[in-house]
C-alpha cells in the first residue's frame, strides 16, 4: 500500500495498542484506506482467531485509530471471526 499522511496517522494510532495485541500473541495489519475513510485491517497471528476478536476490534483497534484520526468513518476487520451464538 502507498505510503500516505492518513496511513502514518492510522500507523500512529496502532501504536498505541500493538503492545497489548502483541502480548497476548497477536498484531494488526493495515491492508488498505478506502476513499470514504473506511480502514480496512487483518488481524493476525492471535488476533486472527481469538474469540474476544470483535471486542478488541470495537473497543481496542477501531477506538484507538477513531481517537487518533478523527476523519476516520470505520474500521473493518476483513478476517474477523463472528461471535458465536
Amino acid at each position: 500500500m502507498k505510503e500516505s499522511p492518513l496511513l502514518s496517522e492510522v500507523e500512529l494510532a496502532l501504536e498505541s495498542i500493538r503492545p497489548y495485541l502483541e502480548s497476548d500473541g497477536g498484531n494488526v495489519k493495515v491492508v488498505e484506506i478506502i476513499e470514504d475513510h473506511t480502514v480496512k485491517v487483518e488481524l493476525i497471528g492471535a488476533c486472527g482467531s481469538c474469540p474476544m476478536s470483535p471486542m478488541t476490534m470495537k473497543a481496542g483497534i477501531e477506538e484507538a485509530i477513531k481517537k487518533q484520526v478523527p476523519s476516520i468513518k470505520e474500521v473493518i476487520a476483513i478476517n474477523l471471526t463472528p461471535l458465536s451464538k
